[in-house]
């Protein structure tokens, strides 16, 4: 298959049953992701988004079909096996931040950190670079009730940052956060894409969406369009 993507999907299914029904919420799908894409996941309710982004995310598997990340058959593996490249190939940023409140930025950030047992001072000089690197150099030992909501979305995404991954997905991320200070985030994103991340993300918003380089709609489970912009 091809090497120079990160990400490849092939004929990938995810078939639910409810009762005597099938639901189909992935159907056949076909996607490659290569290194430095940034692309956005539309469309309506039910066609298929979440559990698309919760199979990239090695939070789910396939029914059926191929999901290789960098090389590895993702759709082959054990929970023990899931959890392992879920902590060393993708960062995750929600719309709802799930930082904890009683630590401030340093802690939380370093936080993936301590599950991975890395050494503490190593563990707080990667954390402030990943905090500098979003901008909040000088809000380190500020608590997240001493931030703004988009300052802490910032600190959601150096934490996300802060094991190296490949691939960066996005859950809604702007979804609880006005338009100038979305727009901030995006451009964020934007940067790390531009500096190698795959950046990944879902939005029902339009005018987030154009910021990435890539539209994928999905509905009823299949791809509806996948475009380049």
């Amino acid at each position: 298959m091809e090497t120079s993507a990160v990400i490849i999907m092939r004929a990938l299914c995810k078939f639910y049953t409810m009762g005597d029904q099938t639901v189909r919420a992935l159907d056949s799908i076909n996607l490659d992701f290569k290194r430095n894409d940034y692309a956005a996941i539309m469309g309506p309710s039910g066609s298929g988004k979440s559990t698309l982004m919760n199979i990239i995310g090695c939070l789910d598997t396939p029914t059926s079909g191929v999901y290789e990340l960098n090389g590895q058959h993702v759709a082959e593996m054990d929970d023990d096996e899931l959890a392992r490249i879920r902590n060393r190939e993708i960062g995750f940023v929600f719309q709802t931040f799930n930082l904890l409140p009683r630590l401030n930025c340093l802690r939380n950030v370093e936080l993936p950190l301590i599950y991975a047992g890395v050494p503490p001072e190593e563990r707080e000089q990667r954390a402030a670079d990943a905090l500098v690197k979003v901008g909040l150099g000088d809000r380190i030992t500020h608590k997240p009730a001493e931030l703004s909501g988009g300052q802490i979305q910032r600190v959601a995404i150096a934490r996300a940052l802060i094991n190296k991954p490949s691939i960066i997905l996005a859950d809604e991320p702007t979804g609880n956060l006005d338009t100038a200070t979305s727009h901030d985030i995006m451009d964020i994103f934007g940067a790390l894409s531009d500096a190698g991340n795959t950046i990944i993300l879902i939005t029902h918003e339009e005018d987030i969406a154009r910021y990435t380089r890539r539209v994928i709609r999905l509905r009823d489970g299949k791809i509806e369009s996948d475009s380049r912009q």
